[in-house]
């Protein structure tokens, strides 16, 4: 059996058309497994799942807009209706909002980090909870973030929608621990992908400088780092762990 083995595993993600959602589905297709992904970008979407069509892996996409529960019914009903029942299903679309101390926050940055990252962890948990308890078990994977596991000065908004993210983890993981469902998160801290370049691009250089030296490992992650983390979750290799945080930081928390 090879490391982290998914082949032929009905694993479904969210926010799966770029950044780490997109080297997710890429790896997993690649090792076998049937993935069906969906992100509020379509276009994107359809180009990375013709891609993969084309080199023959086992792939669909579905427009998702996380923050509307019929979109997600929707989704999730087409999920099944393509695949089968799902085995893992891994929560990763998520927003951020322009660094700044609390008062300079925009209440409306607040309500959509909270309306994307955390209430629709919320809607898709729900049902993929409803399938698992209907075909005997399952994993859900929450994409978090080390800013849900410590004080997250200047992305206040961000940091209270991933430490909600982490207590949902928790809660669920204890109340469906005996229906055989499974509920961690996955913690990364600043990752190359086109929402950090976004949040950085708004620093100067110093400030820049600051936050990569602020890492032991004196780089950000990749997101093909946090990605493979997420396939050995998806694997039954990890069929002894629920209601916990992976956190891939590069020693930033340690």
């Amino acid at each position: 059996m090879i490391a982290a083995d998914v082949t032929e595993k009905h694993i479904v993600i969210t926010g799966g058309a770029s950044g780490i959602g997109e080297h997710t589905v890429r790896l997993l297709a690649a090792r076998n497994a049937k993935v069906f992904f969906g992100d509020l970008n379509e276009q994107a979407g359809l180009a990375l799942a013709a891609s993969l069509l084309e080199q023959g892996l086992t792939v669909s996409f579905h427009e998702l807009d996380v923050t509307n529960v019929e979109s997600v019914e929707t989704f999730y009903h087409a999920a099944i209706a393509t695949f089968g029942n799902i085995d893992v299903g891994l929560n990763n679309a998520g927003v951020d909002h322009t660094p700044a101390r609390m008062l300079e926050v925009p209440d409306e940055d607040y309500h959509r980090n909270i309306a994307v990252n955390l209430t629709g962890v919320w809607y898709c948990m729900k049902q993929l909870l409803t399938n698992m308890m209907e075909s005997g078990g399952g994993h859900i994977i929450n994409l978090a973030s080390v800013a849900g596991t410590s004080g997250a000065p200047s992305i206040s908004a961000y940091g209270a929608s991933k430490h909600g993210v982490i207590g949902l983890t928790k809660s669920v993981a204890i109340e469906y621990a005996k229906s055989n469902i499974r509920v961690n998160a996955v913690c990364p801290s600043f990752v190359q992908t086109p929402m950090v370049e976004h949040v950085m691009s708004q620093m100067n250089d110093k400030q820049k400088a600051t936050l990569v030296a602020a890492n032991p490992m004196k780089r950000l992650g990749k997101p093909e780092e946090i990605a493979s983390a997420i396939a050995w979750l998806c694997s039954d290799e990890s069929s002894f762990m629920t209601g916990h945080s992976v956190v891939l930081d590069g020693g930033l928390t340690a």
